[in-house]
């Protein structure tokens, strides 16, 4: 048992070893091209100005329609709208693709708008 940890322990050790080096002397590095680089900065300007313009609609879809005093849907639709920010970043990044996570957020923004439109100004 005392021989196989050793071993165990040796295998790892050498291992971190390498990755080390590789970082060191950037070897041990990928190389991605332009095409990941375009899928990983979409997704970051899906995931956070998308999820600015989501959550800021679903914030005023919800404080035009809860039936509630102005002052207390505004401040429930706030919190709700704080929930939906995130919501969006994760599937910005779980989405198949990157088109496919931007569809979905201009579509979700295109529901909400047209909510927030349908909803029209509270009297």
């Amino acid at each position: 048992m005392m021989r196989r940890r050793i071993l165990c322990w040796h295998r790892c050790a050498r291992s971190i070893e390498g990755v080390a080096e590789g970082v060191a002397t950037g070897t041990g590095q990928r190389h991605h091209g332009w095409r990941y680089r375009a899928n990983v900065a979409l997704r970051i300007l899906t995931g956070t100005i998308g999820a600015y313009l989501v959550a800021a609609l679903a914030a005023a879809m919800l404080a035009r329609t809860l039936p509630m005093s102005r002052a207390e849907a505004t401040v429930t639709a706030t919190m709700i709208a704080y929930l939906v920010a995130p919501g969006v970043t994760i599937w910005a990044f779980l989405a198949r693709g990157p088109w496919r996570a931007l569809a979905g957020v201009v579509m979700a923004a295109l529901v909400l708008g047209g909510g927030v439109w349908l909803a029209g100004a509270r009297a």
